[in-house]
């Protein structure tokens, strides 16, 4: 499955992920990359803790 992901820049320079379909999914980085990579292993940790407790994927 593919989830839409919202990369964004804080006030302190981290890059911010956000997979807004999956509440409170939320990474970030040092750089757009590293954001990108820890918010594919956030949606990772979020579908198997759903699948862990019988919940449906959004």
């Amino acid at each position: 499955m593919k989830y839409r992901v919202i990369i964004e820049q804080d006030e302190d320079g981290m890059f911010v992920a956000e997979a807004p379909s999956l509440p409170g999914c939320i990474s970030q980085g040092t750089t757009r990359q590293e954001a990108l990579a820890n918010i594919h292993e956030a949606i990772q940790a979020y579908l198997e803790s759903l699948e862990k407790h019988n919940d449906p994927a959004p």
